[in-house]
């Protein structure tokens, strides 16, 4: 049965609690098979099982962790009941920045075979979680060689940059084109560090959302914060129902779960890096899309075999294709 702890007991009968704990399957016992890295990067939206077996695999069968800021324990009967082939899996629901200090959450992300991030408010991970023992246990985990899978939200603070959400809004890509250097487009870094990553923005909902021209909007501000000598960043644009499956070596294949979806990488060598007032500016902005039959190697963003490689330009407001 679906179990729900309270690991962190409120200080009085009105205080909320800081965190609380749904527990699926036997968390005692080794992994039945062998853990490897890798990281599994999903777009929000349903789940491809194919994916998320890729991701169990790579944990070795063993015991999931799952980290969330809001919402119930709903991932941990997921992964035990309906896609199954695992131990155990234990959702954490963290309700302040208390709550990183828990022993037994601790205890289990450094036991861990592996750990999901779900989807929600990816600021409230960032106020609770950046800086904290959470973060250093997630670095700590990958590199140990444990694989890490987000979705949304989840996905979203997995790059060295990262759109935190921070104003409580979600920035639409005609918003962020219009101000790209504004208030809005709320751009954190330091949270975590993933080679695999470095260099990389995420987003996710990515067409079915019209998020492409926010992305660029994105690498601009980021790219505007960093030395003139650092090498161009790339955005990562994830669709519903899609995972980029990548492997410790940084090769990455795409598992769609409906037909024509996929990954827009996007470039940061044709946007610039001087803050300029109004709209976002750039003349030739290259987006690789990446399909099922493609590889894509990160951190470096090199395609083999894309599904299209498209050039865009930037002004006014707006994204032009390009010939």
């Amino acid at each position: 049965m679906l179990a729900t702890l309270q690991a962190v007991p409120a200080a009085s009968p009105a205080a909320a609690r800081a965190l609380d704990v749904y527990l699926e399957g036997d968390p005692s016992g080794p992994a039945p098979a062998p853990v490897s890295g890798g990281l599994l990067l999903i777009g929000g939206g349903d789940h491809s099982i194919e994916a998320m077996r890729w991701f169990i695999a790579k944990a070795g069968h063993g015991h999931i962790v799952i980290l969330r800021a809001s919402q119930h324990g709903e991932a941990s009967t997921e992964f035990v009941r309906e896609i199954g082939g695992v131990l155990s899996a234990e959702t954490f629901v963290t309700h302040a920045r208390s709550a990183s200090r828990d022993g037994h959450l601790l205890e289990a992300l450094s036991k861990a075979d592996g750990v999901f991030i779900a989807g929600g408010d990816q600021a409230r991970y960032v106020r609770r979680w950046r800086g904290t023992p959470i973060a250093a246990a997630l670095d700590a985990h990958v590199r140990a060689g444990k694989p890490l899978a987000g979705t949304s939200a989840g996905l979203a603070i997995l790059g060295e940059y990262l759109y935190g959400a921070m104003d409580s809004q979600s920035l639409t890509s005609s918003q962020a084109l219009a101000e790209p250097y504004g208030k809005g487009t709320t751009i954190e870094t330091g949270f975590l560090h993933l080679g695999l990553l470095k260099g990389v923005i995420t987003d996710s909902h990515f067409t079915q959302r019209d998020r492409l021209g926010r992305l660029f909007a994105f690498l601009a501000k980021a790219q505007a914060s960093r030395p003139a000598d650092a090498p161009p960043l790339i955005g990562l644009g994830i669709d519903e129902g899609v995972a980029l499956a990548v492997e410790p070596d940084g090769t990455g294949r795409v598992y769609p779960s409906v037909p024509g979806t996929g990954v827009s990488l996007v470039s940061g060598s044709g946007i610039g890096r001087v803050v300029t007032p109004g709209p976002l500016a750039a003349a030739r902005v290259r987006v690789t899309v990446v399909g099922p039959r493609s590889v894509v190697h990160l951190p470096a963003g090199t395609v083999k075999n894309p599904v299209a490689e498209k050039d865009y330009s930037a002004g006014g407001g707006a994204i032009t294709p390009l010939p």
